[in-house]
């Protein structure tokens, strides 16, 4: 973008001739204009009216980087940069002063015409604020971000002429890191506060609250104002519980709800909190964050990646990961404590050994100890651990009663559970 003004530079001590400022583009989108105490970037060139050039700070290869209103700048070139629009605007503004352009010394004859092509790169004031505008937000906003929350986000990162400087969305993944902890930029920590899972916010950051007058690598220069786009995917903080919300509950009374330990089917759908659709699936497992359910109820679920798949993630599911689960209980079975296999519904038979040998041989073979334990389930007197298969059940039951494994149980062998619990206790103190 370039620009062309006419200006006069008087000799010291006659009065000065109005600017004349031609602008003949103006950017769209118009952060703010030049005013008096602004920290100015911009390049230009200057010719004489015969189109021949005196100085240009292209040639150099340096920007002009200068505030703008405190007698840095001789009176037109201050005014001409006043209301000036920021990004690719332009403008026209009458020279600096030979003063501070010595390379100009001895090149500008008196009362000469001088004509300049401005491009104005960056505008900023020590007073300014990190600015932000929402370009999308979502109706439904769980939740807003605050200081050490975890963050996943992408961005595309631009100066203030549009010159980009970095993008998240080339290295296929977002950018993740903790808000207000020191691994922002400070401007960035302030940019992102209060912005929902799936909002997208313009955030332009002055360069005292970004990289400053060293700027970053080779791309971002010195006191440059920043621009990020950014779009929140979501966040979560590491002492976040899981977040359970009942979405609709059968009309009939609920006499027997969903405990720990407890073996349930549900259905469930499975999300990221932008709405990535992962997974959909019918299971059976323990009752966990479905303490409380009832058959037929419906719940939605936020598990935040500590309760999940943590850093690494999983097949399908990013690292760091915020989860969003809507699960309906389709049944409920009373589960076994910790360990158990087979619980008795009352207390066991007094001769469980006797009972358990149906041949009376003095030992239980497999077949023996299949039947007896099949019968207890049926008549009620017992019920197996739910959602295996009873035969591996069993099958597994035998094997720790069978000491030797000899594939006999004697009456020295059995025990019940409850009796080795108590032994190990014993042997423990």
């Amino acid at each position: 973008a370039v620009g062309r003004g006419l200006g006069r530079a008087s000799p010291a001590g006659s009065p000065l001739e109005d600017v004349v400022i031609e602008r003949y583009h103006i950017p769209r989108a118009c952060p703010r204009e030049v005013q008096m105490g602004d920290f100015v970037r911009y390049h230009y060139n200057g010719t004489f009216e015969d189109g021949k050039k005196f100085d240009s700070s292209y040639d150099r290869h340096t920007l002009v980087a200068i505030v703008v209103g405190v007698g840095r700048l001789i009176t037109g070139m201050d005014r001409g940069l006043m209301g000036m629009p920021s990004r690719d605007a332009q403008t026209s503004t009458p020279p600096p002063t030979l003063g501070a352009a010595p390379n100009t010394a001895g090149l500008i004859p008196p009362d000469a015409t001088l004509y300049f092509d401005v491009v104005l790169l960056d505008v900023w004031n020590k007073a300014d604020t990190v600015q932000v505008s929402t370009l999308l937000r979502p109706p439904h906003c769980p939740r807003m971000v605050q200081d050490s929350d975890f963050v996943r986000y992408h961005y595309n990162g631009t100066l203030l002429d549009g010159t980009a400087f970095d993008t998240s969305y080339s290295r296929g993944g977002t950018y993740d890191t903790y808000v207000g902890s020191g691994w922002l930029i400070k401007g960035m920590d302030q940019g992102l506060l209060g912005m929902c899972p799936g909002e997208r916010r313009k955030i332009i950051i002055p360069p005292f609250l970004a990289y400053g007058e060293k700027g970053y690598g080779d791309k971002i220069p010195g006191s440059a104002v920043l621009i990020f786009d950014v779009h929140i995917i979501d966040f979560h903080n590491p002492a976040d519980p899981v977040e359970i919300k009942t979405l609709s509950r059968p009309p009939e009374t609920c006499n027997e709800t969903a405990k720990l330990g407890d073996f349930v089917r549900y259905h469930y759908n499975c999300s990221l909190l932008d709405g990535t659709k992962l997974f959909s699936s019918w299971v059976r497992g323990r009752a966990r964050a479905g303490q409380g359910m009832c058959v037929g109820e419906r719940r939605q679920l936020v598990v935040p990646p500590h309760l999940a798949h943590g850093e690494s993630g999983a097949r399908g599911v990013p690292g760091s990961a915020v989860l969003l689960f809507e699960v309906e209980l389709v049944s409920r079975e009373d589960g076994l404590p910790t360990g158990y296999l087979f619980v008795w519904h009352e207390d066991p038979p007094a001769n469980l050994f006797e009972d358990m040998d149906l041949n009376k041989d003095g030992e239980v073979p497999p077949e023996e100890f299949s039947t007896f334990i099949k019968a207890q389930v049926s008549e009620g007197k017992g019920r197996l651990l739910p959602g295996q298969d009873p035969e591996k059940t069993i099958g597994d039951m035998f094997q720790n009663q069978d000491r030797n494994q000899d594939g006999n149980i004697t009456a020295e062998e059995l025990k019940l559970k409850s009796d080795e619990d108590q032994e190990r206790v014993h042997e423990e103190l």
